[in-house]
């Protein structure tokens, strides 16, 4: 398998607006060749989908999931960019699977530019100190500690979640998707999980 470089990366991403890691997926898919790259993000909607990111999304729905039991609760505000999309089934099923997500998963903020830049480097901070605590060599704690962060990101920022429904995607590819499919931007603009007995209800605030 040829190796994938940030440059083609780069390339692939300023031809299709593609996320980073779709073109990372695609490039790997089709052994750096470009042009079936470009193909294979186009067959999925992801290349589409991204191009429509720029325009705004000020209609939807917000919808409520409530687990069996009613010890956890989810509100959810889901954006698109005209009622005729809101209103279809296939728009409200994915709201609802978006907060059974939220429900199911516990993520702290909608996308990894909502953390606050404290909490970033509160974490980046464990983190190296936890390598250092395992006898890590300095020369790789670094590159360790922005290794675990990626992780700290998927678990923690809703479009990076694995889908409960299929982990093979991210919730963020399965909103591109929508997007493509319905033919407008898509976004998940914020959320609120309520835990029973929990001290605080808030919410990761408002998404971008």
């Amino acid at each position: 398998m040829a190796e994938i470089g940030a440059e083609q990366i780069r390339e692939l991403r300023e031809r299709t607006g593609a996320g980073i890691m779709d073109c990372k997926k695609a490039l790997a898919a089709k052994d750096g060749d470009m042009g079936a790259a470009v193909d294979w993000l186009r067959e999925r909607g992801l290349a589409s989908a991204a191009k429509k990111a720029g325009r705004l999304a000020e209609q939807g729905a917000v919808v409520a999931y409530v687990h069996p039991g009613g010890r956890l609760g989810v509100l959810l505000e889901l954006n698109c960019e005209t009622d005729f999309v809101a209103l279809t089934p296939d728009f409200q099923a994915l709201a609802r699977d978006l907060a059974m997500q939220v429900a199911a998963s516990g993520p702290r903020w909608v996308r990894r530019e909502d953390v606050p830049a404290e909490a970033v480097e509160h974490e980046r901070d464990v983190l190296r100190r936890q390598a250092l605590a395992e006898g890590k060599p300095e020369r790789i704690v670094e590159r360790m500690v922005e290794g675990r962060l990626a992780k700290f990101f998927a678990e923690s920022c809703l479009v990076e979640q694995a889908f409960i429904k299929d982990e093979e995607r991210t919730v963020g590819q399965l909103v591109q998707e929508a997007a493509a499919r319905f033919g407008e931007n898509v976004v998940v603009r914020r959320f609120a999980r309520f835990a029973l007995g929990e001290a605080s209800a808030e919410g990761p605030g408002e998404g971008r």
